[in-house]
């Protein structure tokens, strides 16, 4: 993968999208509602090697979605370094997420395990906290401020 762009996600690129999120059995709930709040990595010809969201509920975010094609290549977590520099350039302040397999991947950007009780408010109400994500999912929290 030579010249890669990280873009905001066009309405073209769900089926794409779609098909990443369901090879790691990633929830597609509300994510084509949140469309306008991912990003994607492109090469040239326009490929989409990976995936990330970040929905917006007040000054929190919630990060969601992270989907590579190619694990180890390092796109995700230029995906979520992208969303998190969003994030804080727009006054998020803090961001959660919730993980049924990636809870050791996180701790590198800063995330610390949360009980589920103690999520910020404004993003229990997502679709990720009520019904995407099972109630076993790891909760991680990012404070930003």
């Amino acid at each position: 993968m030579n010249t890669t762009t990280i873009r905001p996600a066009q309405a073209t690129d769900w089926p794409a999208i779609a098909e990443l999120l369901t090879r790691y059995a990633l929830p597609l709930d509300g994510a084509q509602a949140h469309l306008n709040a991912f990003v994607v990595m492109t090469d040239a010809a326009g490929a989409i090697h990976g995936v990330a969201g970040l929905e917006r509920y007040g000054a929190t975010g919630l990060l969601r979605s992270v989907a590579v094609a190619e694990p180890r290549s390092g796109v995700g977590a230029a995906l979520v370094r992208a969303l998190l520099d969003r994030a804080k350039a727009s006054g998020i302040t803090q961001v959660v997420l919730l993980t049924t397999t990636a809870a050791d991947y996180f701790p590198r950007f800063g995330f610390r395990r949360i009980d589920r009780q103690d999520a910020p408010a404004e993003v229990t109400a997502s679709v990720e906290f009520q019904t995407a994500c099972p109630a076993s999912a790891t909760v991680m929290l990012l404070e930003l401020a």
